[in-house]
């Protein structure tokens, strides 16, 4: 047998018998659950489906947890801020709080001596 002989009959051999199952044209044809296929060829490919989906799921699943993160990190950022403005508030208070304490004092004082003096001058007492 020469060689064009040979490769006729391989051609011949792979070209579908009449009456018998014919093989898809394309590769994606012939994965896409071909009943003509052995059993693990399917199963094989419906392995990959599934990986394919896990993956797709893994990735929503980790765009929502890192999503998430940074939320928690902006809600972190915010509350420490909120902290920082009420410590700043409550220090302003008590500052007010003692100016205010000390004013009065120096207030009263100066109260106590004007009505020493007006007694004074009340009284006809020299201011000397």
């Amino acid at each position: 047998m020469d060689r064009e002989e040979s490769l006729g009959r391989s051609a011949v051999c792979k070209q579908p018998q009449p009456g018998g199952p014919s093989l898809p044209s394309t590769p994606s044809a012939r994965h896409q659950g071909d009943p003509s296929l052995p059993s693990h060829h399917n199963h094989h490919h419906q392995l990959l489906k599934s990986a394919a989906k896990m993956s797709a799921r893994n990735q929503v699943i980790t765009q929502q947890i890192q999503h998430d993160w940074a939320n928690r990190e902006y809600i972190e950022v915010i509350t420490s801020n909120i902290k920082r403005i009420g410590d700043f508030l409550n220090s302003f208070d008590m500052s007010c709080r003692s100016k205010l304490s000390q004013l009065n004092e120096k207030l009263t004082m100066l109260e106590r001596r004007i009505e020493y003096l007006e007694a004074r001058v009340t009284k006809g007492e020299t201011l000397n």
